[in-house]
C-alpha cells in the first residue's frame, strides 16, 4: 500500500485542504489532461482531469467544488 493509505478518512480540513491544492494545480499546472491511479484496499481508482468535457458528458454531471 501506498503511502497514506490506511489512516482511515479525511477530517473535514484534510478535504478542504485538498480541494485548495487541486484548485491550484487546475489553475497553474494542468496543460490540456492528466490521468493518475492509485491503489486502494478496494482495486485501481482512476482519476482523469481535462480542460474540455468528454464527448456526450454534461457539466450537471460534475459536482464544482
Amino acid at each position: 500500500m501506498d503511502e497514506g493509505q490506511g489512516k482511515g478518512p479525511l477530517s473535514n480540513e484534510e478535504v478542504e485542504q485538498m480541494k485548495d491544492l487541486l484548485r491550484r494545480y487546475c489553475a497553474n499546472d494542468l496543460d490540456q489532461w492528466e490521468g493518475l491511479q492509485t491503489e486502494t484496499p478496494f482495486g485501481p481508482v482512476y482519476v482523469f482531469m481535462t480542460q474540455a468535457l468528454p464527448p456526450e458528458w454534461e457539466p450537471t454531471m460534475f459536482r464544482e467544488f
